[in-house]
């Protein structure tokens, strides 16, 4: 009976609600939304509403601007000229829920704009793109690469063009390999880590990926445009590693999101971002690293042309190489996905910070608008509590607001019992700011605002301790014969999309290189606790398939002890993941790939396909991001979206 109703909630959910023509609150908004919306000529063949230009950008090269920045240079696109903005329209579909777990006006997200398919990425190929004579663009022939490395030397002043070392490691540090690595690796030799980074670089630097400060800067500054010797301070640059691996088949749709990827966070900023294929080299046809012609041969043979001059190439061979005091099965990418990102972070330090991106996730909404706004929000936060609303899911319709009754909500639940700095444990040397005061109590929440957070994740910061999840116990290292392993505090993040800072990268590098490690959804979470750096959960909009109320929500989702989402009864454990299969946000989860196929006009789950929209008009999203997003592709009549958890 249980499940009868259930399938009727999401029956109701599934009904009247995503079609474009029955917007509503297309007015409401504040001033400041508002003035990123502009209305040109913009009519469509397929609704009567009209979209608007959306440039959710900083006013590039006004007075503000200029007050503070270098000149900003607009950068050339796949078509030859300067790059475009989406549209978007103005209002939300009639009855779409609320999300259950986070929010727009927290996060400063405009929750009542609608994205469709044609008008958010007809210009990555959804539709036919014509170049700036007419022809149509030959999508292979893009060179990606190019296009960011010419984007970031027109706005060099900008930027540093090179980053500092990293200042936790010691390079006299014995890097003998462990036992472990010889039997597994009976050539394995004694090399540093600069020893290693020089080979690797030879083929991560290539033509169109070469260091900053090896680039001739004559002539860059000949352009008078490109400089401004008044500039106050660099901007941050942001790597995003998409996350692929040898044998993957790009399709249509993974090439449209990595051309909106490239196009809005990289070439439409001047640079502020830069995307790479990061692609695990899985194959033993031969070794990569023996020449330059058998690594290119390789990228030629696993990487559509498209996309090979944005690709970077690890294996496991160089992971085991780098980090000998590790064992083996703590560097297979299953336990060691970050070891690869932290000697990406090593080559490049020009980047302050780096996003690791799922390739199965999809931003429905602007890539820019909302990488900013996860920043901005982990700025904007105090370190006071964070750690304890950070292992919360943020439900509005339970808690009420985030800066006021959250927060006040989570301190009666813990008490004293409060993270303040780092911990004190022997096996680690904190590498944070100390607190500014012994008690957090006289800190008026002021500690940490406006320092940018080491990490962001987008689902709550859970202590895995006696959670029931599978990877909890993961530990290696950390430990003399005082402290075993099993009291080292951990942190972890179901879905490791997320943003690192340098600092924090760093500090993972240096104790992997001591043997200290941790699983992968808890490496950068567990590091940043225990060397009191700031981790923060941003709550984006998470929406369900049925009508849970925010009780019920707290109650099977922040379950925990004193209301966390971890521990004794986490959602997280073995055997409990079910609760997540009707959200948009986890590992398992049946809406995300069902609404994006119907959001691509494919049939799924009865909504979408051609005679759908012909009687009901095109489906439009609010700004959301999914998870998981696999096969995109048209649909058979009558397809429904399934996802098996492993236990069923």
């Amino acid at each position: 009976r249980k499940e009868l109703a259930l399938q009727a909630q999401r029956q109701l959910f599934e009904k009247d609600w995503r079609d474009l023509e029955n917007l509503t609150d297309r007015d409401t908004r504040k001033p400041s939304h508002e003035a990123k919306l502009t209305l040109g000529d913009n009519s469509t063949s397929f609704t009567k509403e009209r979209p608007a230009i959306y440039n959710p950008y900083p006013k590039y090269n006004s007075k503000e601007w200029l007050a503070t920045h270098a000149l900003y240079v607009p950068c050339i696109g796949a078509t030859g000229d300067e790059v475009e903005d989406i549209k978007v329209f103005r209002g939300r579909p009639r009855n779409f829920p609320d999300p259950g777990f986070g929010s727009y006006s927290t996060l400063g997200l405009d929750r009542n704009l609608c994205f469709e398919r044609e008008t958010r990425m007809g210009q990555y190929g959804v539709n036919p793109v014509m170049d700036k004579d007419g022809q149509p663009v030959n999508w292979d022939k893009v060179n990606w690469g190019e296009l960011q490395s010419k984007c970031v030397d027109q706005n060099q002043a900008r930027f540093a063009t090179s980053g500092p070392p990293n200042a936790y490691v010691d390079e006299e540090e014995d890097s003998e390999p462990s036992p472990d690595l010889k039997k597994y690796d009976e050539s394995a030799e004694k090399q540093t880590p600069k020893d290693l980074l020089a080979t690797f670089r030879r083929f991560w630097r290539g033509p169109d990926a070469r260091p900053l400060r090896s680039r001739s800067i004559k002539g860059v500054f000949e352009n008078k445009r490109a400089y401004n010797s008044t500039v106050k301070a660099r901007e941050a640059r942001t790597a995003i590693l998409l996350r692929s691996y040898t044998g993957k088949e790009y399709n249509d749709n993974d090439k449209q999101a990595i051309r909106s990827l490239i196009t809005e966070l990289s070439l439409r900023t001047g640079g502020e971002y830069q995307v790479f294929l990061f692609v695990h080299y899985r194959e033993d046809e031969f070794d990569i690293w023996a020449s330059e012609d058998l690594y290119r041969q390789a990228i030629e043979k696993h990487v559509p042309e498209e996309l090979r001059s944005i690709t970077i190439l690890w294996t496991e061979g160089a992971v085991d190489k780098m980090y000998p005091k590790l064992t083996v099965k703590a560097r297979k990418v299953h336990n060691g996905q970050f070891l690869p990102v932290q000697m990406f972070m090593q080559e490049f330090r020009e980047f302050d910070y780096v996003w690791n991106w799922e390739m199965d996730s999809r931003v429905v909404g602007h890539h820019y608008n909302v990488l900013n706004k996860l920043a901005e929000f982990g700025r904007k936060q105090p370190r006071r509590g964070l750690w304890e609303r950070n292992e919360r899911f943020y439900i509005p319709s339970y808690y009420g607001g985030f800066e006021s009754k959250f927060r006040q909500t989570v301190e009666r639940q813990v008490g004293d019992e409060t993270i303040w700095g780092a911990p004190k444990l022997p096996v680690v040397n904190p590498v944070g700011p100390k607190p500014p005061v012994e008690n957090p109590k006289d800190d008026n929440y002021k500690w940490g605002v406006g320092e940018e957070a080491d990490l962001i994740t987008l689902a709550p910061i859970f202590n895995p301790v006696n959670s029931g999840w599978i990877m909890r116990n993961q530990v290696w290292g950390y430990r003399n014969l005082n402290f075993p392993w099993g009291k080292l505090p951990r942190r972890a993040t179901i879905i490791t999309q997320v943003r690192a800072s340098r600092r924090l990268i760093d500090v993972m590098h240096a104790e992997d290189l001591r043997g200290n490690h941790v699983a992968s959804e808890m490496v950068s979470q567990t590091t940043a606790l225990l060397h009191g750096l700031k981790a923060v959960y941003a709550p984006m909009p998470v929406y369900f398939d049925r009508a849970w109320s925010g009780s019920q929500l707290a109650k099977w989702f922040n379950g925990g002890p004193k209301g966390q989402s971890g521990s004794f009864g986490s959602a997280m454990g073995w055997g409990q993941e079910g609760r997540y299969l009707g959200s948009t946000w986890y590992y398992r989860a049946i809406p995300p790939q069902r609404l994006y196929n119907n959001w691509m006009g494919y049939e799924d789950t009865g909504i979408g396909g051609p005679e759908w929209e012909q009687k009901h008009g095109r489906t439009c999203l609010p700004s959301m991001i999914l998870h998981p997003i696999k096969e995109v592709k048209p649909t058979e009549k009558g397809y429904s979206t399934d996802s098996k958890l492993p236990y069923d």
